[in-house]
């Protein structure tokens, strides 16, 4: 099993969409075949920044999730335009 944690900050005034979109994205996300968990947070003192915790079976997993179709309208096309800055770290299993 393998942890992704990823960080998003957003550019001014589309805090509201991403949100959004960020919701319909962890509902599509957790009922991938190999996803575990998917849960995204919104900051509450600083809402441009969002949290992503990730849980997949496998690394192979993980890259089909990034493979995935919604991932690359969700993420890569409609969402990364909207953020300031991104960032993500892969984590291997629970300690």
């Amino acid at each position: 099993m393998i942890t992704v944690v990823a960080h998003y900050r957003t550019r001014p005034g589309t805090t509201g969409q991403v949100r959004d979109l960020l919701r319909r994205h962890a509902a599509a996300s957790e009922v991938e075949a190999g996803c575990q968990m998917f849960h995204a947070h919104q900051a509450v003192e600083d809402p441009t920044v969002f949290a992503l915790y990730e849980m997949y079976d496998s690394k192979e997993a993980f890259a089909a999730h990034r493979a995935s179709e919604h991932f690359r309208t969700n993420i890569e096309q409609t969402l990364v335009p909207l953020l300031i800055e991104r960032d993500w770290t892969v984590f291997g299993e629970r300690l």
